[in-house]
């Protein structure tokens, strides 16, 4: 279960917006608690993604890839200085890198192979489906032991 603020909610869906056509992402800090996870605080980044990465991040997969076509429209990624920077604050705060977050213009709130090649297993993933410019669809995702995405509740909790 993964718990945010009504304000954090509507931070993501704004930046969702703002970004619209192209995904926007940004960083979930917070705590594990049990089988639950407290956001406290929603980090949006910048979407530093560049054609080159899929090849990059595929380059051990046997079978020969096309030319990426693949822009910020449907990938995102942020960079590793900004993670890194994210990772010390958080641990200053006593916090942890909880979730990514990113949109899916014109698309569903599901999680693609890419999103799930690139995913860890301990985050919660949120995806946001923005339709002409307006968030529609969000949801959450989690990596199971086999590298499969299972849906994860969120729960907006307002007494934070």
């Amino acid at each position: 279960m993964l718990k945010l603020t009504p304000k954090q909610k509507q931070q993501m869906y704004q930046h969702a917006q703002q970004t619209y056509p192209e995904e926007c992402c940004g960083i979930l800090l917070g705590v594990f608690e049990d089988s639950e996870t407290q956001v406290a605080e929603v980090w949006e980044t910048e979407n530093a993604w560049r054609a080159e990465q899929e090849q990059e991040l595929f380059s051990s997969v046997p079978t020969p890839r096309k030319q990426s076509t693949e822009s910020k429209r449907d990938r995102f990624s942020i960079a590793p200085e900004t993670l890194l920077k994210a990772q010390k604050y958080a641990r200053d705060q006593y916090l942890a890198i909880v979730g990514i977050y990113h949109s899916h213009p014109d698309n569903l709130a599901k999680p693609s192979e890419f999103d799930r090649a690139i995913a860890w297993q301990t985050y919660s993933y949120i995806i946001m489906s923005v339709e002409k410019g307006t968030v529609t669809d969000c949801r959450s995702w989690q990596l199971d032991e086999q590298q499969q995405f299972q849906e994860e509740i969120i729960v907006t909790d307002s007494c934070h």
